[in-house]
């Protein structure tokens, strides 16, 4: 049951839309956002309008008020290239609809989301009067011709089916290799073969029609055929490839009509033109080459000058190209029905069974008599030696007879039996006709160089396959007209499936007849020699030989003319949409838009085609790009269809995913059937343009299917992958990067994601993290920049992963919150990577190395690894190579071989690659170091890790002075600043708390107050909360030194009428005076703990061999010890860490997770 939309028209909304002017700067410039196509008044009477009058939802009461239009953006974006095509009415774009009234009292509901969302009745108006029309080439030349002010306004689409689609796909599909190559594929493979060869290739074009109708049909497709629906099915880089095989096709396609044209001027039309003509036979070949060369280079110049001066011509004189074609074929068909009656006198002269080339002999006779004499012929000379009887002569010639055999004995001849097998053969072969009887004795070898029909290349299966293949192609030409056709969804698959269904019957029909009605040798005839340079396929034609040699000729004009008007505009399509950088120059031209510098560059791509010089050369190499194009397209229908997104919804239902698949695969088929090496160079120019848009390009988001069938991988595996913790041999690092910006929003430390990047070898997952303090509503378009910002970061140093950007009340719940959160599923991360905090004694701010080492405990508590990076703005960029150096690893304690692991992974970078691993362990007094490293050597080699190993022995337990000395200056620092309360957030904490917990007491004492002759003055509330923090404040400390003031009072009046502020302050500052005056006393008796002394101890000890042996090692990586659990310690713990790190440079801090990341098993 069918989907049924009701629209309720409301009060004020409605209008009729007036015609709009168009610009150049407004391709599609539908009517404004003013409702519906009707206006209803609140009674429900219809109120008509005068045609071409605006109309809003309330009239508007100044006259001066202008209805303001809708207006597409031309200018390339991230989304698309910014033509009419991404701005449909279908995307939110009502910047220009905010000046719109809604005044609808029905919808006042809605008044606040007319400002984001457009009403039903404006979508639909947009809808109504979208195009997806862009100025054409004929457009732009009427815009030049039009002198008036207003310009005119784009006509709505009109073409129907048979004039848009059918008549342009037969006119491109039927062509040169028919005219020229089609008896000659016939005669060389066979009736059958040349059905099979017919057969495959209009099977693939079928299949890829039918798959091109179910993209064509999704959706409005804007002018641009195959580019624009694969770059849009398949995304930008398989777009941009695909785009410019396409193009490269087309481009050859120009050579070979242009070849074509001028294979037909030179040897059927006036061949007295040549300008080389050969002496010697063996020369024929090289001076038809050069005068394709030097005329084809002349007809390309001329046609590009016609295609850059007048491109409507080329437009108009479409119509006059396709009556040529279609006379053409009319009249072949004509031809073979007079065969049955009156077949043409067509003979062909044959010397035992070869056949003759008959331009230098009037007559098929050794001798003829004349005047009872007898005497010889200009065939004879071409044999002897001198015209007289007695002259020696070619020994074949001698011993064969010459014959005439009829060219075309006609359709019931029963020629079709002898013309159902091939006849392939090597290069200078002899023409043969098998069923006549003959006599050797000559050298074949030499007998090349006499007048015999010969072939020119040598002919076989695969090589017929990828000459025919340009005779199928063509097929897009309805979908490059969808701009101008006026219902493209009905029309493209019916006429593009009619017209190739047409050109497959002409095509079957024509091997079958051309089997029936002439004979093999003539069939192998290429250029028509036996039959005095007759073109054969004229040869059958009715009423006359020329009216094919004049439709074929004008035919490849016209397609030649086609194609260098198509392939520059397909250019300058993907060179504005920015995809490709180094093509954006071609997406300029001239001021009406045509691409004149694409336009060049299509003809220098040509000439090279023409250089070539051979028609049955450029044939196969047009036919890899187009079928690289066509197999595209098959996949991309594949892909939509097995991913059966929401959107995938195509009007044309006869496809299946299966056909698609089967197009695809006979489109790979024919392409290595054809030529393998050309196949592997096609795809190989496909494959460098994919790599180089994916790395260079710019990144576009069109909804392609390769990004869906991403996501439904992605999906699947992550479905699969279970979240509990993979096999130790799947142990990866998947890192959560915690970055910290400045005031600028900008990446404080950037070599940390260089480092990241430097890690890249363990193939895991990259989360790049930062926290902004506030909240979400008031920070969300700080923190869409900071993504944007730290995504940038990411890009400039190579780093593969994600940005994930969150907003917290404050830092420390930040951090919890991507440790606990980041990632998804089983693709979590297990490791934390993060910069030490540098200065952090000098530090305002003693929260942040407070966050610091929660981040230590929290991710200690999620078992995960932790990295923490020391000067890590000393670590090498991406660029740097370090020279020869070493890693070295100070394995204290065992916590999962991370310590091992991560040397190995930085080492398959480039910037480490030359260093060496060293491996140090730490024996105590009852260890056998010995036996310690020939274990740790074996442990090694079971791991396959190759490494210096070293036992550093520390016997030393005596506690020296200064150890003792640095632990009493470090607890006395942290006393004073506990004493000192220097953090200015916990003193506004305490008052906060204070206040909090007697704001009723102190309301009630200033109502008291209130009363009395000491507060005259009207207070502000910002005064009072201050009075109040104050009394709170000057309350506690009374309290809290009873002895002191003692002779106070403790009435309830001694508040307001003894202390004021200033007083307030003052007395409590002489109190923390007088309590730091004793704090110091006892700082100064204080006697360092013996566990912070032990700590310390170790620091210093270990620092000092970690200084002796690793100071000039290009990087060293530590256990990193646990923080304290009694939080009191946090400052003790971060002074040992940095008497640990002392002296040393670029320092990586390893905590394990607590789980095993290597394993010596395979």
């Amino acid at each position: 049951m069918g989907e049924r939309f009701v629209v309720v028209p409301v009060d004020g909304g409605g209008g009729v839309t007036g015609e709009r002017d168009h610009t150049d700067a407004v391709v599609a410039d539908p009517a404004p956002d003013t409702g519906g196509g009707s206006s209803s008044t609140g009674s429900g009477t219809v109120e008509e309008k005068e045609a071409g009058e605006d109309s809003v939802f309330e009239p508007p009461q100044d006259p001066n008020d202008v209805v303001p239009i809708l207006e597409y953006n031309r200018e390339p974006n991230k989304y698309g290239d910014g033509v009419p095509k991404e701005n449909s009415p279908f995307i939110n774009n009502t910047d220009n609809d905010k000046g719109n009234s809604y005044d609808g009292t029905n919808m006042a509901l809605f008044e606040e989301e007319m400002d984001s969302n457009p009403m039903v009745s404006s979508l639909l108006n947009k809808l109504a009067n979208y195009t997806n029309l862009t100025q054409g080439a004929q457009e732009h030349e009427e815009a030049d011709d039009d002198e008036g002010p207003k310009k005119k306004a784009v006509k709505s689409p009109q073409m129907g089916t048979f004039m848009g689609v059918y008549l342009p796909c037969l006119q491109n599909i039927l062509g040169v290799i028919l005219f020229l190559r089609l008896t000659w594929i016939v005669g060389t493979a066979g009736i059958l073969e040349s059905l099979a060869i017919v057969g495959l290739c209009c099977s693939c074009t079928m299949l890829t029609a039918i798959s091109m109708s179910a993209i064509a049909t999704n959706g409005v497709v804007p002018a641009g055929g195959s580019y624009y629906m694969i770059s849009r099915s398949l995304g930008p880089e398989f777009g941009g490839a695909v785009g410019l095989c396409f193009y490269l096709g087309t481009t050859f396609a120009g050579s070979m009509y242009i070849l074509g044209t001028i294979e037909i001027l030179l040897t059927y039309i006036v061949p007295k033109a040549a300008i080389f003509v050969a002496e010697k036979k063996e020369d024929q070949v090289d001076a038809l080459l050069n005068n394709m060369r030097v005329y084809g280079t002349c007809c390309l110049a001329l046609m590009s000058v016609v295609v850059f001066v007048g491109v409507k011509y080329v437009n108009k004189l479409a119509l006059v190209f396709l009556a040529c074609v279609i006379l053409s074929i009319l009249a072949i068909y004509a031809g073979v029905i007079k065969t049955i009656f009156e077949p043409p006198d067509f003979p062909v002269c044959m010397l035992g069974n070869r056949t003759l080339q008959n331009h230098f002999f009037d007559k098929c006779l050794k001798t003829e008599v004349v005047d009872n004499v007898t005497v010889t012929t200009k065939l004879w000379s071409l044999f002897c030696d001198k015209p007289e009887l007695n002259a020696t002569c070619n020994e074949y010639f001698v011993n064969n007879n010459v014959t005439l055999v009829q060219g075309i004995p006609g359709l019931i001849s029963g020629v079709i039996s002898e013309n159902m097998w091939s006849e392939y053969g090597p290069l200078a072969m002899l023409v043969e006709n098998r069923k006549l009887s003959s006599l050797g004795g000559s050298d074949p070898a030499q007998d090349i160089y006499l007048p015999y029909v010969v072939n020119d290349i040598t002919t076989f299966f695969t090589l017929l396959v990828g000459i025919y293949f340009p005779s199928v192609t063509g097929i897009m030409a309805g979908s490059n007209r969808s701009g101008d056709l006026r219902d493209a969804q009905k029309s493209i698959p019916i006429g593009t499936i009619m017209a190739i269904a047409t050109t497959s019957v002409i095509y079957v029909t024509c091997v079958v007849l051309f089997g029936a009605c002439i004979e093999g040798v003539l069939l192998r005839d290429k250029f028509g020699d036996s039959v005095k340079g007759n073109l054969v396929i004229g040869t059958l034609s009715w009423p006359s030989p020329w009216v094919i040699v004049i439709g074929s000729f004008f035919s490849c004009c016209g397609a030649g003319l086609q194609s260098l008007t198509g392939a520059p505009r397909l250019l300058q399509a993907i060179a504005r949409d920015g995809i490709v950088p180094f093509l954006q120059v071609f997406g300029h031209g001239k001021a009406n838009g045509e691409p004149t510098w694409a336009l060049l560059l299509t003809a220098g791509i040509c000439e090279i085609g023409i250089l070539i010089a051979s028609l049955d050369a450029v044939a196969p190499i047009l036919s890899m790009f187009f079928l690289m194009c066509y197999l595209f397209v098959n996949l991309a229908c594949a892909v939509q269809t097995l991913l059966r997104t929401p959107n995938w919804r195509p009007r044309f239902k006869y496809y299946h995913w299966a056909l698609s698949f089967l197009g695809m695969s006979l489109c790979l088929a024919l392409m290595f059937i054809s030529s393998w090496y050309y196949a592997i160079v096609a795809m190989a120019i496909a494959g460098c343009i994919y790599k180089y848009i994916e790395y260079r390009g710019a990144e576009k988001e069109w909804g392609d299917g390769i990004r869906g069938l991403s996501l439904n991988a992605a999906r699947y595996a992550l479905i699969r992958l279970e979240e509990a913790p993979p096999h130790t041999k799947n142990w990866r690092p998947q890192l959560l990067v915690l970055l910290n910006l400045d005031s600028d929003q900008a990446v404080k430390h950037p070599r940390l994601l260089s480092l990241t990047t430097q890690l890249k070898a363990g193939k895991g997952l990259t989360i790049v993290g930062n926290v902004l303090e506030g909240t979400y509503l008031t920070k969300d378009a700080e923190s869409k920049r900071a993504e944007q910002n730290i995504k940038s970061s990411m890009s400039a140093e190579r780093t593969k992963g994600f940005c994930h950007v969150v907003v917290s009340s404050n830092l420390r719940d930040g951090f919890s919150h991507l440790i606990q959160s980041a990632g998804l599923g089983g693709m979590k991360h297990n490791s934390v990577l993060m910069a030490w905090p540098g200065n952090w004694r000098q530090s305002n701010d003693p929260q942040s190395w407070k966050n610091f080492i929660e981040t230590i405990r929290e991710t200690t508590a999620a078992h995960q690894a932790l990295l923490v990076a020391k000067n890590v703005d000393s670590f090498p960029t991406n660029q740097d190579r370090l020279g020869e150096g070493t890693i070295d690893v100070w394995w204290v304690v065992h916590d999962g071989g991370m310590l091992m692991l991560l040397p190995f992974l930085l080492r398959q970078h480039k910037v480490w690659r030359k260093c060496k691993m060293r491996i140090f362990t730490v024996a105590q007094m009852d260890d056998n170091s010995i036996q310690m490293k020939k274990d740790l050597q074996m442990f090694l080699y079971h791991l396959r890790l190759d490494a210096e190993v070293e036992v550093v022995e520390m016997h030393d337990n005596d506690i020296s002075a200064f150890t003792y000395e640095k632990t009493l200056v470090m607890e006395q620092r942290s006393q004073m600043l506990k004493q000192m309360q220097l953090s200015r957030t916990e003193r506004e904490r305490e008052i906060q708390s204070i206040t909090d917990e007697s704001r009723s007491s102190i309301r009630r004492k200033n109502q008291g107050a209130a009363q009395g002759p000491s507060f005259s003055r009207q207070s502000s509330p910002l005064e009072d909360t201050q009075e109040d923090e104050a009394q709170l404040i000057h309350d506690r400390n009374t309290a809290s030194h009873a002895t002191i003031n003692d002779k106070a009072d403790t009435g309830p009046d001694r508040v307001h009428m003894t202390w004021t502020k200033d007083k307030l302050f003052t007395e409590r500052n002489r109190n923390r005076e007088c309590n730091a005056n004793v704090a110091v006393r006892d700082l100064f008796n204080m006697k360092p703990n013996q566990s912070n002394v032990r700590r310390m101890h170790t620091a210093v000890k270990l620092n000092e061999v970690v200084v002796n042996k690793s100071q000039g090692a290009h990087l060293v990586l530590l256990n990193m010890p646990g923080p304290p659990r009694n939080r009191g310690g946090d400052e003790n713990y971060m002074e040992f860490l940095e008497v640990l790190l002392e002296g040393l440079n670029r320092v990586l801090l390893v905590r394990g997770g607590g789980r095993e990341v290597i394993t010596i098993y395979s």
